[in-house]
């Protein structure tokens, strides 16, 4: 807090938070204009792209942003991976039985 007005002071807001915001904002763009598949793809060049971030157009920032855009296609496969596995070892247990 500061000693003279009690309270705090008004701070503009840093680079992560702006980070978060234009990374949220490509997720929810590429979730709504892009089919499951190409999201996949697109996130790995993004990925790919980011590899090769001491280039002056490509840049290390793409990196974060194609894991999130991946990200958006993969989380939904392990998941239904996981409940096709669950699934299946509760189908096998009630066969022993």
């Amino acid at each position: 807090m500061c000693c003279r007005h009690g309270r705090m002071p008004d701070r503009k807001p840093g680079w992560t938070a702006r980070a978060r915001r234009i990374r949220r904002r490509v997720q929810v763009w590429s979730k709504r204009h892009l089919p499951p598949g190409v999201r996949l793809i697109a996130g790995l060049l993004l990925m790919v792209g980011g590899v090769f971030g001491f280039l002056p157009v490509i840049g290390f920032w793409m990196l974060p942003l194609g894991v999130a855009v991946a990200a958006l296609d993969v989380v939904p496969i392990l998941r239904w991976l996981g409940l096709w596995r669950w699934r299946r070892t509760k189908r096998d247990r009630k066969g022993r039985h």
